[in-house]
C-alpha cells in the first residue's frame, strides 16, 4: 500500500516553507495548498462545536471553516458546499473535518497525498498530532540572520528585530529539544542552503522519509507557483524563479552591524550547531541584550498561558480528536475494517 500520511511543512516564517511547499505540490502524488489559517484556530474552539456525533455540529463546523475569510478557506478554491457535505457525511471527529478539507484540496489536483504549510506549526506539533496522529512533519531551517533580515522587509511584519530573533530561536530550540520527543519516523530537517544548493540530493531524502519515489518535477517549483501561490502575496515573487542559492548570507547586506551583533550574541551556538559560521562581530551592548530578553520572557509566557489553557480544555472534550481518513488512522481509531475488503484511502 501506498503511504498515505499526511504532511505539515514548518520552519521560522521567511525560511523557504512556501519554495518547500511548491517542491512537495510538484510530486504527483501530493498536494499541499497555500497557507491555510483554519487549523489551529479550529482546534482552540473545539468546545464551541460540541458534541460531533451530531452531524448538525459537524455542518456548523464545517460552515465555521468554509464560510470565514479569516480561514483562507477561499484561497483553496473548492466548492464550499460540496466540502460542507463531505464534513457532515464523515468521520465525527475534529481531525477528520479538518482533514476533508485537505483531502478535497489534494483530490482537486488529482493526487491521493495532502496536507498543510504554516511555519508556525512548531509550536503546535502536540496539536496537530492529536488531530493526525499519523502526521509527517518537515522542519526547513535557514541560517537565522537571514529570517530575521528577510521578516524585518515583510509588509505583514509588525515585530520588532527583538522578536524576529526571538521566533528563529524558538524554532531551533523545537528542532533541538522538541522533535527527538517525536514519534519515530515522523520528523525530518533539511537546511536552505542545502536544498537550494543541491536541490535532487536532498528532496531524495527527504523523499526517502516520505515513503516517495523522488520526482523530477520537485526540482521546478516553480512550474506550480501559478497554482499554489496565491497572486496577492507578492513577498513570494521568487516562487516564480529558479531554485538558487544565491540569497544564502544575504544578511551581510541587509543588517545593519548591531542587528548582527544581536542575532550572533543571542544565537551563536545556535547558529554554530547548525553549520554557520560566525562575522565575529562584537557582543551587542547590555541596553539591546536587555530588550531582546525582556520580549523572549514575553513571548515564553503567552506560549506557558497557551499551553496551560490548553490543558484546561482537554478535559472537557465531548470527542475523541483524532481524524479517521488514513489507513494507519483508521487503525489507530480501532474502527472495523470491512471482512475481505480492501480498503480505499484518501477518496
Amino acid at each position: 500500500m501506498k503511504p498515505d500520511r499526511p504532511i505539515f511543512v514548518l520552519g521560522c516564517p521567511r525560511s523557504g516553507t512556501t519554495m518547500l511547499q511548491l517542491m512537495l505540490h510538484a510530486h504527483p502524488r501530493i498536494a499541499i495548498p497555500p497557507e491555510t489559517r483554519f487549523m489551529v484556530s479550529t482546534y482552540q474552539r473545539r468546545l464551541e462545536f460540541g458534541d460531533l456525533n451530531d452531524s448538525e455540529r459537524r455542518r456548523e463546523l464545517a460552515e465555521w471553516v468554509v464560510n470565514r475569510s479569516q480561514t483562507r478557506f477561499h484561497e483553496l478554491k473548492l466548492d464550499r458546499e460540496e466540502v460542507v457535505r463531505e464534513i457532515v457525511a464523515g468521520p465525527p471527529t475534529l481531525g477528520s473535518a479538518l482533514g476533508i478539507v485537505l483531502r478535497a484540496y489534494a483530490a482537486k489536483h488529482g493526487k491521493p497525498r495532502w496536507g498543510d504549510k504554516r511555519p508556525s506549526y512548531f509550536q503546535y506539533t502536540d496539536v496537530l498530532l492529536r488531530l493526525f496522529p499519523d502526521a509527517q512533519f518537515v522542519h526547513l531551517i535557514r541560517d537565522g540572520r537571514d529570517c530575521v533580515a528577510s521578516l524585518k522587509e515583510m509588509p505583514w511584519y509588525t515585530g520588532s528585530v527583538y522578536s524576529a530573533v526571538s521566533v528563529w530561536a524558538e524554532a531551533i530550540d523545537f528542532a533541538r529539544h522538541g522533535a527527538p520527543k517525536l514519534p519515530e519516523g515522523s520528523y525530518h530537517e533539511l537546511r536552505y542552503e542545502d536544498l537550494t544548493a543541491e536541490p535532487e540530493a536532498h528532496l531524495r531524502r527527504l523523499c526517502d522519509f516520505l515513503g516517495e519515489d523522488f520526482d523530477p518535477a520537485m526540482c521546478e517549483p516553480r512550474a506550480v507557483a501559478g497554482i499554489a501561490v496565491p497572486a496577492h502575496k507578492t513577498w513570494h515573487a521568487r516562487t516564480h524563479d529558479e531554485v538558487t542559492p544565491e540569497r544564502a548570507g544575504s544578511w551581510r547586506q541587509r543588517l545593519d552591524a548591531g542587528e548582527i551583533s544581536l542575532c550572533e550574541s543571542v544565537l551563536g551556538d545556535r547558529l554554530e550547531t547548525y553549520g554557520y559560521e560566525l562575522s565575529g562581530a562584537p557582543k551587542v551592548d547590555k541596553s539591546r541584550m536587555v530588550s531582546y530578553e525582556r520580549t523572549a520572557a514575553k513571548r515564553k509566557l503567552a506560549r506557558v498561558k497557551r499551553v496551560a489553557f490548553d490543558r484546561l480544555i482537554r478535559l472537557r472534550e465531548p470527542n475523541p480528536l483524532g481524524a479517521r481518513l488514513t489507513s494507519a488512522q483508521i487503525v489507530l481509531a480501532g474502527v472495523p475494517m470491512p471482512r475481505n475488503e480492501p480498503v480505499t484511502v484518501n477518496g
